[in-house]
């Protein structure tokens, strides 16, 4: 077994990969900034070791790098790198030491969805700062792992759901009023005629992606994997499931861009534009033929958030 240094342990991910990992008797070192705990209790947190590290301020002084190859992980998982240069920090601290480097990207890295189910190796045109910076990532490990054989494997997640949070919603925004209004069976208005995509996935499932991949070396170093269910939906499908979800007929109305955007917040137009003008699509095939993954559906992991939400009083259905 393998001693794990997980970066970022008690997030969306880390909540269920820790588990996992600990189940499987890998030694783990949790690292977090000691600002939160994970979204679901679990007794294996009792088994794992617990780091607490600033990594913006230990990226400052140049030394979140070595803090953490000192820290002598076998396998390295970065759930939470956001920029070339806190990558490259990293990276190159742990060349020549470490012998699996995981690292959590996104589909955001594709930009708009030109050829759909979406396979990893298309050209990619990535915009906003977050997919720009992540595909720069991508493409300086890939490289690394070439030309040095340093051994990265990148993971690049899709809507992240689970216990514990509120999914990106029916909208295409996070604004979890969208699910009451679903709940009372009230009048839902989309933008559009509906159908731009989403494409979640459950957390556990990206949990199970990483250690599979850390399961077949061979297979994945050098690789670069969606982490999505097997299908995107389309906002006028994911909203009627939810209807359905909560006892009742869709009751969806369908109101031109400019006006829809006029009724909501500024945060949450924006928020759904982000999403809507990407209409992720997402392949999994390689993860399947190469790795084995076999995740659960879009529908199935916002109804286990769903579940959990209403069983807190998070939603008042």
């Amino acid at each position: 077994m393998a001693r794990v240094v997980v970066i970022g342990a008690t997030g969306h991910i880390g909540t269920y990969l820790v588990p996992r990992l600990v189940r499987l008797g890998h030694e783990v070192v949790a690292v977090t900034r000691g600002t939160s705990k994970p979204y679901l209790p679990d007794a294996a947190w009792s088994q794992v070791e617990s780091i607490t590290l600033d990594r913006d301020a230990l990226e400052r002084q140049g030394s979140f790098g070595s803090t953490i190859a000192n820290l002598q992980g076998d396998v390295v998982i970065d759930n939470i790198c956001f920029t070339l240069d806190s990558s490259r920090q990293l990276v190159e601290a742990l060349k020549g030491t470490v012998q699996h480097f995981l690292h959590i990207g996104t589909i955001w890295t594709h930009g708009l969805s030109e050829v759909v189910p979406t396979p990893e190796d298309v050209t990619k045109r990535p915009f906003g700062d977050y997919g720009i910076q992540k595909a720069a990532i991508e493409a300086y490990l890939l490289d690394l792992a070439r030309r040095e054989n340093f051994p990265a494997t990148i993971i690049h997640p899709g809507h992240i759901v689970g216990q514990g949070w509120a999914p990106l919603n029916p909208a295409g925004n996070g604004d979890i009023a969208v699910f009451e209004t679903i709940a009372r069976g009230d009048t839902l208005e989309l933008p559009n005629f509906g159908m731009e995509t989403v494409h979640h996935i459950h957390a556990d499932d990206i949990a199970a992606l990483l250690i599979l991949a850390m399961t077949n070396w061979g297979a994945s170093v050098g690789e670069a994997f969606h982490a999505v269910s097997p299908g995107a939906v389309t906002l006028r499908h994911y909203a009627s499931a939810i209807y359905r979800y909560f006892g009742h007929e869709p009751n969806l109305a369908f109101v031109p861009w400019d006006d829809w955007k006029s009724r909501q917040s500024e945060q949450n137009a924006a928020a759904t534009w982000e999403h809507i003008a990407r209409s992720p699509n997402c392949s999994i095939e390689k993860g399947k033929h190469l790795l084995g993954y076999a995740p659960r559906s879009s529908l199935a992991g916002v109804e286990d958030a769903l579940g959990w939400l209403v069983a807190n009083g998070k939603i008042k259905a």
